[in-house]
């Protein structure tokens, strides 16, 4: 379900989001749940506020307001490739990226009737809702983890039981990943984290 938090943080009962320092960006994101389920696919291998900018510039090429999960599922594969291709390209594997986000809107369209925000609407608890983020193409555990977090930190999306499916990245206060981003502050905060974390991966490899 979605708690009463869903109007905190909002204009409109919209929630005011901060991820990518881009205004257009950041609005399309606020008040269309698909738009940021594919940012969240797109953050792999691409720097967090241009992956989650990446809806922004997909409904621009498609000439839409709002992304609908049917559109990308029914679009023709090779010019959904040249929309992600751009330039300047929606990811850095545009090829494979349009292929997945095409994967994820064509689940939604069989399971979901086409609407993203369903994965979480009717969610009894955090484990279903992670359950249900974690069977998407695209979405690995770690993933799927990040995105319960960001629904329940920032999106008002607070099932019993969130933080707990959310792990270490549902941690109030953290900074640990793109569901901590409320600006640049917290951005450079969360950057640091993690080149603080492969570091340390890296030394305990080397060991």
């Amino acid at each position: 379900m979605i708690a009463a938090g869903w109007i905190y943080g909002t204009i409109s009962g919209v929630p005011t989001l901060r991820l990518t320092q881009d205004d257009a960006a950041d609005e399309l994101l606020g008040r269309d749940p698909l738009a940021l389920l594919l940012g969240m696919l797109f953050d792999q291998q691409f720097p967090m506020e241009r992956a989650f900018s990446g809806p922004r510039l997909l409904a621009d090429r498609m000439g839409v307001d709002t992304l609908t999960a049917a559109d990308v599922a029914e679009a023709d594969p090779e010019q959904l490739t040249a929309w992600f291709q751009g330039p300047p390209a929606i990811h850095r594997y545009p090829g494979s990226m349009a292929a997945r986000a095409q994967a994820v809107c064509r689940l939604l369209v069989e399971r979901y009737d086409g609407r993203a925000e369903a994965l979480w609407t009717d969610a009894p608890d955090g484990a279903t809702l992670l359950k249900r983020v974690g069977q998407l193409p695209g979405f690995g555990a770690q993933k799927a983890k990040i995105f319960v977090a960001l629904l329940g930190k920032q999106y008002g999306v607070t099932p019993p039981g969130w933080r707990e499916a959310a792990g270490e990245y549902g941690e109030e206060g953290s900074r640990r990943s793109v569901a901590d981003i409320t600006g640049p502050g917290s951005l450079a905060e969360v950057r640091q984290f993690k080149q603080a974390a492969k570091q340390a991966a890296k030394a305990a490899a080397g060991s």
